[in-house]
C-alpha cells in the first residue's frame, strides 16, 4: 500500500522557515556591543510568500551605531604665547608647564604635556610652589624669585633610591637638608627626589654639580624637588607622590623641558 507523501500546512511551513539557517546583519565595526540580528533568507521568503509573513526583526542601519568621536588634541600648548613657544625645541615631546598664579605669587600649578598624534595630550594638574617672591625674567642669587623661561630636564638625583626614572639618577646622602622654611615648616626630606632645571648649569652632570656658566651671581642649583609645604628660594616643589610620578614619566628620548613663569608672562 503506497502512502501519500505528507504535505506541510502553511503554518508548519512557517515554523520550518523560522528554524532555518538565518543570515546576519552586523552593526558598525568598532562597536564593543555589536549584535547579530537574524533576517529571513531568500529561500525562506519564497516558501512563505503564500502565507501571512512572519515579522522579521530589523537590523539597525550600520550608520546608526553611536561612535564616540576621537578627542581633538590641541596643536599648540595652551596658555603659551608665540615668544614662549619659540623657545621650546622642535624635538621636545614632553613639556612640563609650571604656571604661577601671579607675578608675585609663590603658588602655582604644574602639568606634563605629551606630544602624540600631531597634538598635545595633557596630564594631571598638580599643585606646586615656586619662589617666595614669585617670578623674574632675570634671576640673581638670593632674589627669592623663580626664573621665567624654558629649561631642559636632563638629570635627576636624590637622597632616596631611584624610583624608576629613565633620567640619569645620582643618589647621595649629600642631598640631605635641614632647618625650616619661610612659614616655619620643616625642610627635611625636600631633596629626597630632585630634577635639575638646566638654568645656569652644565647639562649631563649630577644636580649637585656646581658649574655655573653664567657666573655665580646669576644663581644656580634650581631644582624641581619634594614640597615642604611653603614657598621656595627659587625652586619648584611638588608633593612627594607627584615627584615620583614625574620622575617615572620623563623620558630622555622625548627631550623633556620645563616651561616656567606666571600666567601673564607665559602668554607673551
Amino acid at each position: 500500500m503506497r502512502l501519500s507523501r505528507p504535505r506541510l500546512s502553511a503554518t508548519a511551513a512557517l515554523v520550518v522557515a523560522a528554524l532555518g539557517i538565518p543570515t546576519y546583519h552586523h552593526l558598525a565595526e568598532g562597536d564593543a556591543h555589536a549584535a547579530r540580528v537574524p533576517a529571513a533568507s531568500t529561500d525562506q521568503a519564497a516558501e512563505t510568500s503564500t502565507a501571512d509573513p512572519l515579522p522579521v526583526p530589523s537590523a539597525s542601519p550600520a550608520g546608526s551605531a553611536t561612535v564616540q568621536p576621537r578627542p581633538q588634541l590641541p596643536a599648540h600648548l595652551p596658555g603659551l604665547g608665540p615668544k614662549t613657544l619659540a623657545r621650546i625645541p622642535a624635538n621636545a615631546r614632553q613639556v612640563f608647564v609650571v604656571t604661577g598664579e601671579a607675578k608675585d605669587s609663590s603658588s602655582s600649578q604644574a602639568v606634563l604635556w605629551q606630544r602624540v598624534d600631531g597634538g598635545w595630550r595633557r596630564g594631571e594638574v598638580w599643585a606646586a610652589h615656586n619662589g617666595y617672591r614669585g617670578w623674574t625674567d632675570k634671576h640673581y642669587v638670593g632674589d627669592l624669585h623663580s626664573p621665567i623661561g624654558v629649561f631642559g630636564l636632563t638629570d635627576a638625583g636624590g637622597r632616596l633610591a631611584d624610583p624608576g626614572t629613565e633620567l640619569p639618577y645620582h643618589r647621595s646622602g649629600a642631598f640631605s637638608v635641614s632647618g625650616t622654611g619661610f612659614e616655619g615648616e620643616s625642610l627635611a626630606g625636600s631633596f629626597d627626589y630632585v630634577i635639575a632645571l638646566n638654568y645656569n648649569r652644565q647639562p649631563g652632570t649630577s644636580p649637585m654639580d656646581g658649574t655655573k656658566p653664567m657666573g655665580p651671581s646669576r644663581g644656580g642649583g634650581i631644582w624641581i624637588h619634594v614640597d615642604h609645604g611653603g614657598p621656595t628660594h627659587a625652586c619648584i616643589s611638588l608633593s612627594k607622590a607627584h615627584m615620583k610620578q614625574l620622575l617615572r614619566m620623563l623620558n630622555p628620548a622625548d627631550r623633556p623641558v620645563a616651561v616656567l613663569g606666571d600666567a601673564a608672562s607665559l602668554t607673551r
